[in-house]
């Protein structure tokens, strides 16, 4: 294995402590910081021959890539994106599951200042011509498997343009081979300093849900990869020797959290198993088979394995493990540590920022708490006194997990805010601070415990969904007159989608209704959108000026849940 580059120290200043471990520690990013250059193709100069990825699919085809090879395709990509017509500041949409292409192709478009928008392949038509439309894509990049590609061509005629379509794994009528075009591509020249972005031009566009409105826009600069250092070195404690896994679809931030920036930067290889269903067997395999040394999923993920009996399988490999997308039981902390060893670290961040509140591999474990603040960021438990921020929340208080922002001092990860949208920017981050609207608890010691949202945010099993989104299709069916989405508790998912409907005229609250609607659903959104519960009312909680509690039907289905009655309205528990 040849030397490693230690890239990473050029960007990270540490104050140790006497057992070597960070007090603190500061990021710098260097005025035309490009993580195209100054990462992949620094590696693959230096290090050439050190693997970066390796992928298999349940098929069982399985290739590793080199640092080398990474650049060698990532140039291809770039330019064959500039054939296409792709340039700087042009917004393109990748849909790409977990193929192996992602990882050149998002490169690529770094290197020639592209804006990537990242997509999960669970999208509808429905979902895509928001996205097509509001973020002005040009391009697609675009898995060839399952039904995406037909859903953006539906997509594509509703918006009544054309857009650049390049397919991956396969050949379809219409879109451009993406692999036979990188095959065929002529040398890439890198562009003059002129046409390079700039460090503070966008990079990254994710769409992340709201609970009053449709998706938002959050951007993200070039100095953004640099942040996912503290995120690979301190909480994942990947090693530069090892293997990777965070499981995690390219199309959502995850995924750029732990299959790309910090990893690389860290010169670990990414660990990249490409599936379509998740398989708690198959998963363990894959962590047996593979020797993965690093793991991270959301906390259904681990519900699902400490089912199994994990003696079986050899994960002596396994040196370190960490947990995020949503808040984890205590059992689930205990039962994992008590059949494997390890500790779950977990932390807490969101699509517009990294890591905020954190248990680095050094600190003592709570389980059930998401950690410290970061030092990465100047974290603040802020509560309402009837002042414009609040002021700080006492150990036991709920207070709302905010950032504070100085006046031309953005920390290097957070957001630089939500496209085309000041307002909803300005409504988040203002007098100093950025406000997440998510809710917790702090200890004596410290330690941050998670309360939930300040607004009306759904996560479950891992993913983020806002109530708007849902309902908008939800009152497309015609039974139903309204609707309000809220969150259920749920044994197996901790948190499942739950729909509150009246009926229209005509309709009885029948379950072969509840199965047409949740049908209905899934066939216009994203599946894991659909409410898996459904309760028919005759009328809504509603505040004087008519808009509706949910804060009223999350507590009766809270109430209904520690009864031990049926799952709040009942519904589809597959």
């Amino acid at each position: 294995m040849a030397d490693l580059a230690d890239l990473h120290a050029q960007y990270l200043t540490e104050d140790l402590d006497e057992a070597g471990n960070p007090r603190s520690f500061a990021l710098q990013c260097p005025p035309g910081f490009n993580f195209g250059y100054d990462v992949v193709d620094r590696l693959g100069a230096l290090t050439p021959d050190r693997r970066a990825l390796r992928w298999c699919n349940d098929e069982g085809e399985q290739r590793t890539y080199t640092f080398g090879e990474i650049q060698r395709l990532s140039d291809q990509a770039a330019s064959y994106f500039l054939s296409q017509g792709i340039r700087k500041g042009d917004r393109v949409l990748l849909i790409l599951k977990r193929h192996a292409q992602f990882w050149w192709a998002i490169t690529a478009l770094h290197k020639i200042g592209a804006v990537v928008v990242p997509a999960t392949n669970q999208l509808m038509a429905y979902d895509l011509v928001f996205r097509l439309s509001e973020a002005d894509i040009s391009a697609v990049v675009c898995t060839l498997e399952g039904q995406v590609a037909h859903e953006v061509e539906q997509a594509e005629a509703q918006l009544g343009r054309s857009l650049v379509k390049m397919g991956v794994r396969g050949t379809r009528d219409g879109w451009a081979d993406f692999d036979g075009g990188l095959a065929d591509a002529a040398p890439f020249v890198r562009p003059a300093a002129a046409d390079l972005p700039a460090v503070d031009d966008p990079m990254l566009l994710y769409f992340t849900s709201g609970t009053t409105a449709q998706p938002k826009m959050v951007v993200h600069d070039f100095s953004y990869p640099i942040a996912h250092i503290a995120t690979a070195k301190y909480w994942q404690r990947v090693d530069p020797e090892g293997l990777h896994l965070t499981l995690s679809e390219t199309g959502w931030a995850k995924s750029v959290w732990g299959k790309l920036y910090g990893q690389w930067l860290m010169e670990t290889c990414v660990d990249v198993y490409d599936f379509d269903r998740f398989d708690a067997v198959r998963l363990l395999e894959h962590l047996q088979d593979a020797r993965v040394t690093t793991f991270c999923a959301a906390p259904t993920v681990y519900r699902f394995l400490i089912t199994h009996d994990l003696s079986r399988y050899d994960l002596s490999a396994l040196q370190h493990c960490t947990i995020a997308g949503e808040a984890m039981n205590p059992v689930v902390f205990d039962t994992f540590k008590a059949l494997t060893g390890l500790e779950l670290k977990e932390g807490y961040g969101q699509t517009e920022m990294t890591l905020a509140v954190v248990t680095n591999y050094w600190q003592a474990t709570k389980a059930g708490s998401m950690g410290k603040p970061s030092a990465g960021y100047d974290v603040g438990l802020r509560t309402e006194d009837g002042t414009e921020d609040g002021t700080e929340a006492a150990p036991g208080e709920d207070g709302e997990i905010c950032i504070r922002v100085p006046e031309g001092a953005r920390p290097i990860g957070l957001f630089a805010g939500y496209a085309g949208d000041p307002a909803t920017t300005q409504s988040v981050w203002h007098d100093g601070w950025y406000h997440t609207r998510d809710l917790a608890r702090k200890d004596e010691d410290g330690y941050f415990w998670y309360v939930g949202r300040t607004d009306d945010m759904i996560k479950t099993s891992g993913y983020r969904v806002g109530p708007f989104e849902v309902e908008s299709v939800v009152m497309a069916h015609p039974a139903v007159v309204e609707c309000a989405i809220t969150a259920a508790p749920d044994e197996v998912r901790g948190t499942v989608v739950k729909a509150t409907i009246i009926l229209a005229a005509g309709y009885e609250p029948t379950d072969a209704l509840k199965k047409d609607i949740q049908s209905f659903v899934k066939h216009r959104t994203a599946p894991y959108k659909y409410p898996r519960v459904i309760e028919f009312v005759e009328a809504m909680p509603t505040t004087i000026s008519g808009k509706i509690r949910r804060v009223v039907i999350r507590a009766d289905s809270e109430r209904a849940a520690r009864e031990g009655g049926p799952a709040a309205g009942g519904g589809d528990k597959g």
